[in-house]
């Protein structure tokens, strides 16, 4: 396909399962078997076997302790820090505290009934960072934790960028490949390059560090970490930028009030300075640091507010709905924020990711030095940078040639069909060379319903109200829309279209190009570990088959090839 950036595959990594009926009656798409919100340990999920025999995880480690942190130069040295690869606590690791909300899987849909598919873009990577965590603390993943688009969106793909002379900010990626195992499906990858402007072009920060030094914040990898975090931010921002810390436990103080990067030493000296102790009045928190970039505010820059927490809020404003209702009034100032995760057993992930996305952020969890040096360097810039805001996609399928489909993982990320020209409605944001990527699995009209047993019933029913834009030689329309960075709430959106015709060809899973390959292999490894009724017990050979191939194109995929060995 020349002309249109992308291509289509075929695949289904996820045959193999039991029979089971496939009820015809109409279930929620966003969300076919979800639980009620509960809280849920490590310790109480075993890693699931990906081949017959496979053991669980063990559910703690022997502790060990770090190495300390390094200092800021011209400053104090720090009283603790975070060591290693792992940097875990003192204490015994048992994460029975940490709380969890199952975003269920999403059920096959039926075309006839409703040919479209509308999710909010994401590019948060915590859900992988908590199973890269867990490994390393040798405690099993909890399957509530997973989230498969964190899985897919934490690697790097090689996709076609946009000129920075192009249209629009981010381009489309498009490919299907047939399936390597036996179910009669096919999976079309969705994909979008973000532009990367050049370094000239950054935009003066103002980051405003909302750290908690709860006593929950004591352990070595958690408070030491975050102060590892902040001396690394220094080295990627400019003398001019401007940083602001704010503390909260019990109570909440401003130990630095907006001050010029170029004086390292002040700033050094209050990093090191910061002690964990008290309760978590975190609600108070967010409003003092809130305060602090309002006062050094940049018309024309990055305006943000970075949380480093354990998520361990007892005191002060601490229902997640009111945060979230909190942050989404400070937003519409132009301040987003950006969420932060640290340490083990006592991580609030659902709180966490409700309160990044009402910040317009990007939610992640920082499990060791290694990972904070990485995400100084390569993320935490791009993060600010926005390049797209309120990006919503929707695909439009051809009842014609498919028969169903279903998305994999941005269960939580739902938006109502209805609601994809409505550009009030509050969507995701991307940076700066930030991609996003996701897959359905399709069935084509000539094949029948996969029988999968623990499946959520197929959503069908009367054919829902809507113009269909879809053309007859067309398999399916990808519209994607967003607005300007910048952009207010009335302020219209733009819309990218692009098409698959129905007789495109897929390549063989061998022949697939290695991003769709990384990219079908990653989704079926988070679906064994998510527990889903469509993952596939036998896959493992074939996984890590994709695995070894491409360990040679990044850190991050030799780190995953060890932890895929390790986790099984």
């Amino acid at each position: 396909m020349p002309n249109r950036f992308f291509r289509i595959v075929f695949c289904s990594l996820l045959a193999g399962c039991s029979a089971a009926s496939n009820a015809d009656s109409a279930s929620p798409r966003s969300a076919g078997n979800r639980e009620a919100s509960a809280d849920h340990s490590s310790s109480q999920a075993p890693l699931p076997s990906l081949s017959a025999g496979a053991s669980a995880v063990p559910s703690a480690a022997a502790p060990t302790s770090g190495a300390s942190t390094p200092q800021v130069s011209g400053t104090s040295s720090a009283r603790a820090g975070a060591g290693g690869a792992a940097a875990p606590s003192s204490q015994p690791v048992t994460p029975r505290s940490e709380k969890y909300e199952p975003v269920g899987t999403n059920p096959f849909v039926y075309v006839a009934h409703d040919p479209f598919s509308t999710f909010a873009a994401d590019v948060d990577t915590a859900s992988y960072d908590i199973f890269r965590r867990n490994v390393e603390h040798h405690v099993a993943t909890s399957a509530a934790s997973v989230r498969v688009e964190d899985f897919v969106n934490y690697f790097e793909y090689d996709y076609a960028a946009p000129a920075q002379d192009a249209e629009h900010p981010f381009q489309l990626n498009l490919s299907m490949t047939e399936k390597p195992l036996v179910r009669d499906t096919v999976f079309l990858r969705v994909g979008i390059q973000a532009q990367n402007p050049p370094a000239a072009a950054k935009k003066p920060a103002n980051l405003v560090f909302l750290v908690d030094v709860s006593g929950s914040m004591l352990s070595e990898d958690k408070l030491p970490l975050v102060q590892y975090l902040l001396t690394q931010t220094l080295e990627v921002l400019d003398s001019d930028d401007t940083v602001s810390i704010v503390t909260y436990a019990g109570s909440t103080e401003v130990r630095l009030a907006p001050t010029s990067v170029a004086d390292k030493a002040k700033i050094g000296a209050v990093v090191n300075g910061l002690q964990a102790g008290g309760g978590t009045n975190g609600g108070r928190g967010i409003q003092l640091a809130y305060e602090q970039a309002e006062r050094a505010f940049l018309q024309d820059g990055i305006n943000h507010v970075i949380m480093c927490t354990d998520g361990d809020f007892n005191v002060g404003i601490s229902s997640t709905d009111a945060l979230v209702k909190l942050i989404e009034e400070k937003r519409t100032s132009g301040i987003t924020l950006t969420a932060l995760g640290f340490g083990i057993g006592n991580l609030n992930d659902a709180m966490m990711e409700k309160v990044s996305n009402a910040g317009n952020g990007i939610y992640s969890v920082i499990t060791s030095r290694t990972q904070a040096s990485r995400y100084a360097e390569t993320r935490m810039l791009s993060t600010f940078i926005h390049v797209a805001k309120d990006m919503k996609i929707q695909l439009e399928w051809n009842p014609s040639h498919v028969l169903a489909y279903r998305l994999i993982g941005y269960e939580n990320r739902a938006i109502a069909d209805n609601d994809f020209r409505n550009d009030i409605i509050d969507a995701g944001e991307v940076g700066a060379g930030h991609r996003v990527t996701a897959l359905y699995e399709v069935v084509p009209k000539d094949k029948q319903l996969p029988k999968v047993q623990g499946a959520p019933a197929a959503q069908d029913g009367e054919a829902t109200a809507g113009d269909r834009e879809v053309g007859a030689k067309d398999l399916v329309v990808v519209k994607v829309r967003y607005k300007q960075p910048g952009a207010g709430e009335t302020d219209p959106a733009r819309e990218v279209v692009s098409k698959v015709a129905a007789s495109e060809q897929p390549s063989t899973f061998e022949e697939a190009d290695r991003n769709l390959r990384w990219t079908v292999a990653i989704a079926a490894f988070a679906e064994n570990l998510k527990q889903s009724p469509y993952a596939v017990p036998g896959s493992r050979e074939l996984l890590r088959e994709v695995f070894v191939e491409q360990q040679e194109r990044d850190s991050e995929r030799q780190e995953l090839l060890q932890l895929f060995d390790q986790s099984l």
